[in-house]
């Protein structure tokens, strides 16, 4: 062998080294790598009105080896009652901690006008159907692995608030008419917080037009929660002749507030009808 060939075999030699011990290593970093674990926690609501709602499907990605993860890719598709709707992705590059459990949220906006031709018919549901579909590339020593995102299940459905009226009192009365002060209880029916815009709409004694009542933005509901507010209101008595009599001393009269409530935009009809005591 010539000197001038010695420095090609030397390396050569070292390039079959390096070869072998990379290979060694990789049989040992597969033998040693544990695959994570993906499974399904829930499904919930995360922002909801009577007009849309987000959903988040949350999964749990269980890694047991000491070395952090990554999110490499995401092909997820979602359907409410059989239609497909907007889905949203963890940011990409997500990083899932080692040796511990990390949250995967995938959120889905579903607009109920898409899903129901009458967005009120929808809200009548107790429950809606849903379907998950695609999966996931977590990025690990040894490539991407994939984990499948299929799931199937229902969330709730947006309840309408419950509106009653309590006892009217009489504040103020004269020849002419009037001063009613009218309380109300709105309650949240759902247990997710539910935004209020309004309240609004005709209002009949006794059978009689006597004004309209408006609540106003009433805000957010708290879950189960209950909201009291009055609304007074000035009822002129020749214009509701048949609600006089109970207006002047006080007595019991039907009551109808024929009206809309307002919630992320969407006007969901509102009829309230009681027989009230009107107190002096």
């Amino acid at each position: 062998m010539t000197l001038k060939n010695r420095p090609l075999l030397l390396l050569a030699t070292l390039g079959l080294v390096l070869l072998a011990g990379c290979a060694s290593m990789q049989k040992m970093l597969k033998n040693a790598f544990q695959k994570p674990r993906l499974t399904f926690k829930s499904a919930r609501l995360s922002k909801a009105s009577l007009s849309d709602a987000t959903v988040d499907l949350v999964y749990q990605l269980d890694n047991p080896n000491p070395l952090g993860l990554s999110l490499a890719s995401i092909d997820y598709a979602f359907f409410v009652e059989d239609k497909q709707v907007v889905a949203g992705t963890p940011p990409k590059g997500l990083n899932i901690a080692a040796k511990g459990k990390s949250e995967l949220v995938f959120p889905a906006n579903v607009k109920f006008a898409d899903i129901a031709p009458v967005v009120t018919t929808f809200l009548n549901k107790d429950s809606a159907r849903y379907k998950a579909q695609g999966s996931i590339g977590i990025q690990t020593p040894l490539g991407v692995l994939k984990f499948p995102l299929e799931h199937e299940g229902v969330f709730e459905v947006p309840k309408i608030p419950q509106v009653q009226f309590e006892s009217p009192r009489i504040a103020n009365v004269t020849l002419q008419g009037a001063t009613v002060e009218f309380p109300i209880t709105v309650k949240n029916r759902n247990s997710f917080p539910l935004p209020v815009a309004g309240i609004a709409g005709a209002l009949k004694v006794a059978g009689a037009s006597v004004g309209n009542l408006n609540t106003g933005d009433l805000g957010l509901l708290e879950p189960g929660g209950t909201k009291q507010l009055t609304l007074p209101l000035t009822i002129n008595f020749l214009s509701a002749a048949s609600a006089a009599s109970a207006l002047r001393s006080g007595g019991n009269a039907q009551v109808k507030w024929d009206g809309k409530l307002v919630s992320g935009g969407q006007n969901v009809p509102l009829d309230v009808s009681q027989l009230l005591n009107f107190r002096r």
